[in-house]
């Protein structure tokens, strides 16, 4: 196998990753499948593109393409059908072309990944697949050479491309004099905190960390997304830390609306709470939310002579409704604002949770008269409005045409 190259694409999304090498794996009797390679490493919240292509006899149809991870009684486990990829994953369609993209990576989407194909007379899957790892960055110190000049690096659990550039930060400030590179040095004082991202894709950032001790002013969010349902309530929160012991004051604000203080925000007035039970700890907490609360929110704190301002990013909260829409056939949407940050769903029929499940689709039964409606799983007291459906009705109208009707609402 030929050394993979790889180059990078800027995308709405984030950085988009492309392997462009060519690894020909298992093909037999004019069947077979090449994957672009069968090891990636990609960047937690990024987008990869895994390059795939099959061929076949032409005189053969094929009846159906799939990408896996799992098997079920040996019958893959569709990805599109999987509620932990729901709004995150594409297939090419391209002729003999199986390209797979896999949007808003997690660490959980690391995993053996295999494409296969069917007809009439047989299936055949491209073995052994490709690997691919998904990591969350890291800053690394060496201090070997110069205890005050220390090297930084950017690092992840696997081997990342080294054709990438990447941008850092020190206090939460990105350093406009950095030239790409994955390592930085410089005169390191212990009051100060690093991260690092790839260029074109910052808002995957390291946590910071301190170059001397465990005192430096920092700030580091638990969750960068967080999904929340229309009028629920939910906590954002961060740890902190500052070089002086002293901290004079501490808010939250949001992105738009300069650094004011939610809790003097009248879009906010009796709505928010700042929680610190603990030392280093800050919980926001937004009660009845509407979808206008959606934003990005950053916490900062003061001292006598430090103002945290960084312009890392912090936690992005997507408020939502939850709809049910009629797709094709009997199939019914769960529909949110959410995608991919939601998981996994839970469907009720006729009042009662419909066991099994959790996916955001579901497939309603023939000839029967149900209410249906869904909720966000960890939100299940905040359902869709109900949808009705009535068995087909037959009848002849004036002019003895058959006419079919399957109503869809709630009276």
């Amino acid at each position: 196998m030929r050394g993979a190259a790889m180059s990078l694409s800027a995308a709405a999304s984030g950085f988009v990753l492309f392997l462009l090498s060519l690894t020909v794996v298992q093909s037999q009797n004019d069947y077979g499948v090449t994957y672009t390679s069968t090891q990636i490493c990609a960047v937690k919240g990024s987008t990869v593109v895994i390059g795939c292509w099959f061929i076949y006899p032409s005189r053969v149809n094929v009846l159906k393409r799939v990408w896996f991870t799992k098997e079920n009684n040996y019958n893959p486990e569709d990805l599109k059908t999987d509620p932990v990829y729901a709004g995150r994953v594409s297939y090419s369609s391209q002729w003999k072309s199986c390209t797979l993209t896999i949007r808003d990576l997690r660490e959980s989407d690391s995993a053996v990944y295999k494409f296969r194909f069917e007809t009439y007379w047989e299936s055949f899957t491209g073995l052994p697949g490709v690997t691919l790892t998904v990591t969350v960055l890291q800053v690394h110190m060496d201090t070997s050479l110069y205890s005050d000049w220390p090297i930084l690096t950017c690092q992840g659990s696997c081997q990342l491309n080294n054709r990438l550039f990447y941008a850092w930060y020190k206090n939460g400030q990105k350093i406009s004099t950095q030239s790409g590179q994955y390592w930085y040095t410089d005169y390191l004082n212990p009051s100060d905190s690093y991260s690092c991202a790839v260029r074109g894709h910052e808002a995957s950032t390291s946590p910071s960390v301190c170059v001397r001790g465990d005192s430096c002013n920092r700030v580091n969010y638990s969750n960068r997304s967080i999904c929340a349902v229309k009028g629920s309530s939910v906590d954002i929160s961060s740890t902190y830390n500052s070089y002086e012991s002293l901290i004079q004051s501490t808010s939250w604000f949001r992105s738009g609306r300069g650094s004011e203080d939610l809790r003097e925000d009248s879009q906010y007035a009796g709505r928010v709470e700042l929680i610190e039970t603990e030392r280093g700890r800050s919980t926001l907490r937004i009660r009845d939310l509407t979808e206008s609360d959606s934003a990005q929110y950053h916490f900062k704190f003061k001292t006598q002579s430090f103002e945290w301002k960084s312009s890392l990013p912090g936690t992005t909260l997507t408020v939502t409704d939850v709809q049910v829409r009629v797709s094709t056939g009997r199939q019914l949407d769960c529909v949110t604002r959410c995608n991919p940050y939601v998981s996994s769903y839970v469907w009720y029929k006729n009042g009662q949770q419909v066991n099994g499940a959790s996916s955001s689709s579901y497939e309603a039964p023939r000839d029967t008269s149900y209410s249906y409606s869904c909720a966000l799983k960890g939100f299940e007291d905040f359902h869709s409005p109900l949808v009705c459906e009535f068995p087909l009705r037959f009848y002849l109208n004036e002019n003895l045409i058959w006419v079919i009707i399957n109503v869809m609402f709630c009276q």
